[in-house]
């Protein structure tokens, strides 16, 4: 019998939720409570299965999801999720035949890209996604530091560090994250769910330890930032405390808040280590250590992949901090985006069309998505092979005009 890809019904989602689980290498169970929480908030027309004699054996869904751009502006995008294929099928051309029913109507939408979170990490280049956003993992021994002690964590610029509880953060978390997205290229939108669960105001799929948060307010006593940490209860013999402090969530909005906050989780009384949780790469936290030898990488890895679909939406919807011209050829084999595209830039603004004139730099589709959010060197990847520059110095200049002073950073995973 022939494969069949569609979308699943609300009598199928069960079928479907197991069919993730078991990918993913979950317990292959569904309970009535998961499928009464999820199914509200899914839209089942993007929900896609592929059913073998009734059985789903590969899945795939999307949503529609806001993506910050280099200079605070907001791109649509495609947000893939929940991808698998039953090990009982591989090989088989069932991601593909999914991907591609995704892709153009995420086109026929007009999404400008689309994202996902790669579980593995030569998967989806085939399909023209590309690592836009890196993360890094940081584990301080505190006692390394070099922390004043008698600073305990408060701010050096007339703001302060309150302790707040989840409810507040759910009132004032939104407003700060959408401000984080205004100045930090890569970051993706968080729903009401989203929210709510992060704060374990919504129903919980895994055991919930509530944590403690904590807020960070200017002088005037405006909120710029949060985090949300968790502590355990180690001491060794003598009575001497090695407590690890976890971040589960640290949004900031300007550098002062991101200083304070960090000072303030690598001061607390009985804590000797800081796992920072997955940060952006050029974060402060290592530098403002006295000795930053003692923040110690753990974990250093792509993150957010994304692949474009409308070039135009995507080079017309950043700033750009010079002024300058390129001719960018693109191949996408199995998309919308392949073709010669005429860009012109400029602290002003930026025009994208269509053209025939000739190339400075031919890309595949893929290295557009690694270079769409200011992260990487077209310099270094056309000393990788994987951009061919024509015009000489037309690398130099596409760096100059695409890459940002601070990283792009995508800090929720979906």
């Amino acid at each position: 019998m022939s494969l069949e890809v569609r979308a699943v019904d609300e009598s199928e989602y069960a079928d479907w939720v197991r069919a993730v689980h078991t990918g993913f290498l979950r317990p292959p169970v569904v309970s009535d409570e998961e499928v009464a929480d999820r199914l509200p908030h899914t839209d089942l027309t993007r929900v896609l299965g592929v059913f073998d004699r009734g059985r789903v054996v590969a899945t795939f869904r999307s949503f529609t999801q806001e993506l910050s751009a280099v200079g605070g502006g907001t791109l649509v995008a495609d947000a893939v999720s929940g991808v698998t294929v039953s090990a009982t099928h591989r090989r088989r051309g069932l991601l593909r035949r999914m991907m591609a029913a995704d892709l153009a109507a995420a086109r026929e939408r007009g999404d400008a890209v689309a994202t996902l979170i790669a579980a593995e990490y030569p998967i989806y280049g085939r399909y023209g996604f590309g690592p836009a956003t890196w993360t890094t993992e940081w584990t301080v021994d505190v006692r390394r530091a070099g922390l004043d002690p008698r600073r305990s964590g408060r701010p050096e610029d007339g703001g302060r560090i309150d302790f707040a509880d989840g409810e507040e953060i759910r009132k004032i978390g939104p407003g700060l994250h959408r401000a984080l997205a205004g100045v930090r290229a890569g970051i993706v939108g968080r729903d009401a769910r989203g929210w709510d669960v992060g704060t374990g105001l919504g129903h919980q799929s895994r055991p919930w330890t509530e944590p403690f948060y904590a807020v960070y307010r200017d002088e005037d006593g405006t909120a710029q930032g949060f985090a949300a940490y968790t502590c355990d209860d180690k001491w060794e013999d003598g009575k001497q405390p090695l407590n690890t402090a976890t971040v589960r969530d640290l949004i900031a909005v300007t550098p002062a808040a991101e200083r304070a906050l960090w000072t303030f989780l690598c001061s607390l009384d009985w804590v000797t280590t800081v796992a920072s949780g997955h940060r952006a790469p050029d974060d402060l936290l290592p530098l403002l250590l006295p000795d930053p030898r003692a923040a110690r990488v753990t974990t250093h890895a792509d993150m957010l992949w994304v692949r474009v679909l409308d070039v135009v939406k995507v080079l017309e919807g950043r700033t750009y901090g010079a002024t300058g011209g390129l001719v960018l050829e693109l191949r996408d084999d199995d998309g919308p985006a392949g073709g010669r595209y005429r860009l012109d830039a400029s602290p002003e603004g930026a025009a994208c069309a269509r053209t025939t004139a000739s190339a400075d730099l031919v890309l595949d589709v893929a290295e557009l998505g690694t270079l769409s959010l200011g992260d990487e060197s077209v310099v270094r990847l056309a000393a990788l092979g994987r951009v061919e520059e024509v015009s000489p110095g037309a690398a130099a200049l596409a760096d100059v005009l695409l890459r940002t002073p601070r990283r792009p950073w995508c800090p929720d995973v979906f």
